[in-house]
């Protein structure tokens, strides 16, 4: 897969958060979990939206240059309006905003005039009723399983009723849409969601935390079901 291909919708993906990895290699750190990756997935934190910072356009263009994966930017940001431009440009594949900022619909269109694959995010409180009236409008739905702004968090396990749900839409209208998890996403939680409906799995620390991140990217997706 390259990053100018996200894949066979409704596949199986591994996507690898950034925000676990060492920043003061990453580059390396991303490359030694390429053959295990599907997308990567980079983590925006505002400091407003939600209680932490993290990267912005700068770091993504940085690390363009050493990958060819699918980058799939989830913008936990209280204006991303005022950033898509600057994330397509740095080499953004894809950019998630969330439900809980509103002004959803103007933001999917901004999203896909910049010819961006589209994302949606909500929060482990937000009810599936917020997201719904998008879903033939965008090509990504994450529905976090951790209140956004830190990684390392439990997984949630009662997300898995608004995953069954959205899977059931999804298949009810043969819609083109992926189904992500993001937040304590490991061997244990991983097929507990797949078997909800999830199909592009989110994980940070169960990745680079471990002594043999390409090892522990392979556990996670056997566990999932994958190759």
């Amino acid at each position: 897969m390259t990053a100018l291909d996200a894949g066979l919708v409704g596949a199986l993906k591994i996507a690898p958060s950034i925000l676990a990895a060492d920043f003061g290699s990453l580059a390396q750190a991303v490359a030694a979990i390429d053959e295990e990756t599907d997308w990567l997935h980079v983590d925006v934190m505002d400091g407003h939206f939600v209680p932490n910072v993290s990267i912005g356009p700068p770091v993504v263009s940085s690390l363009r240059r050493y990958s060819t994966r699918f980058f799939d930017c989830h913008l936990m940001m209280s204006e991303p309006g005022r950033y898509l431009e600057a994330f397509a440009r740095a080499g953004a594949d894809g950019c998630t905003v969330h439900v809980e900022v509103g002004d959803s619909a103007a933001l999917i269109g901004q999203a896909r005039d910049l010819g961006l694959r589209v994302g949606l995010a909500a929060n482990p409180d937000t009810d599936f009723a917020a997201v719904a009236p998008f879903l033939d409008d965008i090509d990504l739905l994450l529905l976090m399983t951790v209140f956004p702004g830190f990684g390392g968090q439990s997984f949630i396990p009662e997300v898995m009723d608004k995953v069954r749900e959205a899977r059931r839409v999804v298949e009810a209208r043969s819609l083109a849409l992926d189904i992500e998890v993001d937040g304590g996403i490991d061997v244990a939680t991983a097929p507990v969601a797949v078997a909800a409906g999830a199909n592009v799995l989110v994980a940070g620390s169960a990745i680079f935390s471990r002594p043999d991140p390409l090892g522990a990217a392979r556990e996670l997706r056997a566990a999932a079901g994958g190759r």
